[in-house]
Formats: structure tokens, C-alpha cells, sequence
């Protein structure tokens, strides 16, 4: 709850310190990688929580919360169809910074989306004494990911979601929970899931390589289940090639857990 409403707000049930070190981490990967459901795997083994950006402005839309002027300008780039800034982004994120401090740590999801901002938010956890563990980006094949996003169907009044393949309703093209017709969204669409891709390759790009020079990028596969994805990741971390292995954290973190090398030593 302070997440999404920001201001004085406080979670109504606030995370007990873990039995170890706290885990931060940051999700990467293209729309349609399931990098939604691993966060939720992610938070729920680990106890930390998931902060997504895109969380705040859809929860900013249906609650109430602090309307900060950064909030009214991201509200405002939305209605009107334009990208968020990365200076309003990172008001909004500075606006929560306690909750990057949440002794039961974070996977943030969603943000950083460039290089600007994880400058940004390497500048502010510096400041506050913590770090990022890792960064896990998923990654799947275009024409894997346009299948997934192509079947999707959802419905217009209950927002059920279905897919044609994977999840589909007991009547085709039928919600089973209200029985309206569900539709395709626009953005699912084929044509419009290759655009989406080239504009996240080029501006993603450059992020991962920033994180990689810092050792803290793992990457790795998103295909089968979220269950054979979920303990894929920490495989791929635990068996990352020394290129990938951070120094070791700052004294003034000693909670951190310093990235690819931390673990080999920590269980998820």
C-alpha cells in the first residue's frame, strides 16, 4: 500500500525482517515473457515485495492516493498516449523510496527501462546504503512471444483473460465467468506485437549492456511452465561465468547479497 499510494501511506502488513539477507531485484524482458508471473513467484518465495511503476498509475486511476504533481504528469503523458518521462518516472520512485529500503526487499518491476534510469536508481540506493542482488531478463524468441500475445482474448466486462491455445474458454470466444463475447486487443494483434518488440529491443538494449559491465545481468530462458522458469532462473544465476560476478558489496550494505556470486551461496 505505500507503494501504490505513496505519501504517508503504510502497508497494512508490513514484512517481518527475512531469516537471511534480503533479496533486490530487478525483472527485465518483453511483454509477453511471463515476467509478471515470475515476479509474483519471485515475491511470494522470498518475501519481498513487487514493485511495479505501471502498478502505481493504474492503482492511482481506482484508489485513493496522494496526487503528487509527478502522479498528475504521468496520468496526464497516459490519457493523452504519450511515454511516461524518465524524469516523472523517477519523481514517482523517489517519492517511494522507503520501500526500497523495506527490510523484506523488492523485486522491482517495470523500472528501470533505460539507462537514465538505472543510473538513477543506482545513484539512489547508493544513498540509502543498499544495492541490487541481480538483474534476471527473460528472454524468448519474437515469433514465441507474438504466439502468446497474438492468442490472448480478454473479456470486456469481468476482464477475464484467455488464450486460444494455452487457456481457452469452455465455448470459444466466450467468457465462461459472464458469457460476453471476449475480444482481441489491439495491442495483441500480430502487426502491432512486432512494433512493440522493435521499440523494446532498441531501447532495452543498452540497458542490458549496462548491466551487464556491472555484473549484475543474468539472462535467461522463458519458455516451458512458470515452475520450470521460476527454477531455470536461479540455475542460470548459480552457474554464471565469473564475467558476470560483481565486487564484493559496499561495508556500508552488509546485508547485500553482491549479485551473480551471491547466489551460489544463498537459496532463493
Amino acid at each position: 500500500m505505500a507503494w501504490l499510494r505513496g505519501g504517508k501511506a503504510h502497508c497494512a502488513n508490513p514484512p517481518n525482517p527475512p531469516p537471511g539477507a534480503p533479496w533486490r531485484l530487478v525483472l527485465l524482458g518483453a511483454p509477453g515473457v511471463g515476467k509478471g508471473t515470475q515476479a509474483d513467484l519471485l515475491c511470494s518465495r522470498l518475501g519481498a515485495c513487487h514493485l511495479s511503476t505501471g502498478d502505481i498509475l493504474r492503482a492511482a486511476a481506482c484508489t485513493d492516493c496522494e496526487r503528487t504533481p509527478a502522479l498528475e504528469a504521468a496520468l496526464a503523458s497516459m490519457k493523452a498516449g504519450a511515454l511516461v518521462s524518465d524524469e516523472t518516472i523517477l519523481e514517482l520512485v523517489g517519492e517511494r523510496g522507503r520501500c526500497l529500503r523495506c527490510c523484506g526487499g523488492f523485486v522491482l518491476d517495470g523500472f528501470p527501462r533505460t539507462v537514465a534510469q538505472a543510473e538513477a536508481l543506482s545513484r539512489f540506493l547508493e544513498r540509502e546504503g543498499v544495492a541490487l542482488d541481480v538483474v534476471f531478463s527473460y528472454e524468448l524468441p519474437i515469433e514465441e512471444i507474438v504466439s502468446r500475445l497474438a492468442g490472448r482474448r480478454v473479456c470486456p466486462k469481468c476482464k477475464a483473460v484467455y488464450h486460444t491455445v494455452m487457456q481457452p474458454p469452455t465455448r470459444p470466444g466466450i467468457c465462461d465467468a459472464c458469457g460476453t463475447a471476449l475480444l482481441q486487443r489491439e495491442d495483441d494483434k500480430p502487426e502491432t506485437i512486432r512494433t512493440r518488440m522493435r521499440v523494446y529491443e532498441e531501447s532495452t538494449l543498452p540497458l542490458l549492456a549496462w548491466y551487464a559491465e556491472r555484473g549484475l545481468l543474468i539472462q535467461v530462458p522463458a519458455f516451458g511452465t512458470p515452475e520450470q522458469i521460476y527454477v531455470r532462473t536461479w540455475t542460470c544465476g548459480r552457474t554464471a561465468p565469473d564475467a558476470f560476478r560483481p565486487k564484493s558489496p559496499r561495508g556500508a550494505a552488509p546485508a547485500v547479497g553482491g549479485g551473480a556470486h551471491a547466489l551460489s551461496a544463498r537459496r532463493p
